[in-house]
């Protein structure tokens, strides 16, 4: 039975001499040669997904005259985590989390180049569109997987820290650049360029990130439906992967109303359309800006053990913000509100994240990032379906203070509820060992053979 954690218990080097929980810098993290790579691959790979759905949104607008299709040209990219993340997430705990990752950024790189042929019927570009998101939840779910085993347990927060910084400003960045490269010369030029990031990223994954074997052996697979129904039985059914899911649904639920009401929110404050258009992009951009300075800030500053006891402060400040929009006077406290919101949740997100996939058994990581995955897509396109239908009958700031004073108390709840044996999941600064490949974190045994692995000498496990 192989056993997923480092060669020294959290908190102590190889030598048995207690190693100080001090934070862990950007320098601990980067000096990671296999991290470095699986991090550009990541900068390469958003820039260029995000640079193409502002391109395709632009494409697809310019050729039906429609504002209904061009909406759903976006909601496409949701459709394959909605209608099968979780098992195509499975899919990854197969083959070599590398190999997963190489093929899918190659298969991808071909139907959104075949975007970019002009005089493309829009119904194509969804089915092409549709195809090439297919390969993002095994990608996802490979990176995810792979991440503690070229990474130390205690610097796992930090490095989830940045990659969610960075996805945020990638998002910023890619929407911005992909609008205006759509507008000034043509919305091609950017399926182009995502195609080409896709081979890109597919190269750095293979020239940085060394072989591993897969998790299971094909004689250790069974009927894939049932390997997905294991993560949801090890989620759902495990106390503190329940009460990391419960909250980060319920985080879900509000804070992706600022965007989804932006438009309509700063219509409240300008009639002007520039002016609109400001405050529309501000209060959109706040939150993404404030998840990246809480993000970068706690993830550098706080040491692992304090990152741990900011959970609950961070809960309950991140929708009291977002209630306090209720009666803002103007788009910039919506947009200062937001972030503030945006703040608590870089906090807590990495945390989170941390604690769940070290609590995970080494072999289901995939699958249970499938799970989250795809219960965040639904529960996201939900809450913004209904609430901009609540919208429609009320006010908007209306609409945000009150749910959000819902999601306040959902949170509150959850947080009191928050248990404090989280610490057996987390790096140093804590008393208990993290579980074993063949049980659960709550010490229930799992039925699970998963693949041989050795120590590395920096402390690490080749799965």
């Amino acid at each position: 039975m192989s056993d997923d954690r480092p060669a020294a218990q959290p908190g102590e080097q190889a030598g048995g001499a207690t190693e100080p929980d001090r934070p862990v810098t950007f320098h601990d993290v980067f000096a990671v040669r296999e991290y470095r790579a699986l991090y550009f691959s990541l900068i390469v790979n958003w820039g260029g997904d995000y640079l193409a759905r502002a391109a395709i949104i632009t494409l697809v607008y310019q050729q039906s005259e429609s504002v209904l299709l061009s909406a759903a040209s976006f909601a496409v990219s949701y459709l394959p985590w909605i209608l099968g993340g979780p098992v195509l997430a499975a899919v990854a705990e197969r083959y070599p989390y590398r190999r997963v990752l190489i093929i899918s950024d190659l298969a991808r790189a071909v139907p959104i180049a075949l975007i970019a042929l002009p005089d493309l019927p829009v119904p194509v570009i969804f089915v092409l569109l549709f195809v090439t998101m297919l390969g993002a939840p095994p990608t996802q779910a490979a990176r995810s997987a792979l991440i503690p085993l070229i990474v130390d347990r205690r610097q796992l927060v930090t490095v989830l820290a940045v990659n969610s910084s960075t996805a945020q400003a990638a998002q910023v960045f890619g929407y911005f650049a992909g609008a205006t490269l759509a507008v000034a010369v043509d919305a091609r030029l950017g399926l182009l360029l995502d195609a080409f990031s896709f081979v890109a990223s597919a190269g750095i994954i293979a020239a940085g990130i060394r072989p591993r074997p897969a998790v299971a052996r094909a004689t250790e697979r069974r009927h894939l439906l049932r390997e997905t129904s294991e993560g949801y039985r090890l989620v759902f059914g495990t106390p503190l992967l329940r009460s990391i899911a419960l909250m980060v649904f319920a985080v879900t639920t509000f804070t992706i109303l600022p965007e989804g009401l932006a438009a309509g929110w700063a219509a409240l404050f300008h009639e002007d359309p520039a002016a609109r258009g400001f405050d529309q992009g501000m209060i959109m951009a706040a939150g993404p800006i404030g998840f990246i300075a809480g993000g970068l800030l706690v993830g550098r500053l706080v040491s692992p053990s304090r990152k741990v006891h900011l959970v609950r402060p961070s809960a309950i400040l991140m929708p009291l913000a977002l209630a306090l929009t209720l009666w803002a006077p103007s788009a910039v406290v919506v947009a200062v509100l937001v972030m503030i919101s945006g703040v608590a949740q870089g906090v807590l997100m990495p945390t989170l994240n941390g604690v769940f996939v070290l609590a995970l058994p080494h072999g289901y990581r995939a699958r249970a990032f499938g799970v989250m995955q795809g219960g965040m897509q639904l529960i996201q396109g939900a809450a913004v379906l209904i609430s901009g239908a609540i919208a429609q009958h009320s006010s908007i700031p209306r609409v945000m203070g009150l749910w959000s004073l819902g999601g306040l108390i959902i949170m509150a709840t959850l947080a009191a509820r928050w248990p404090d044996r989280a610490a057996a999941a987390t790096p140093p600064g804590t008393k208990h060992a993290p579980p074993k490949d063949d049980q659960r974190p709550d010490g229930t045994a799992m039925r699970i053979t998963p693949a041989p692995a050795r120590r590395t000498a920096a402390g690490r496990l080749d799965a």
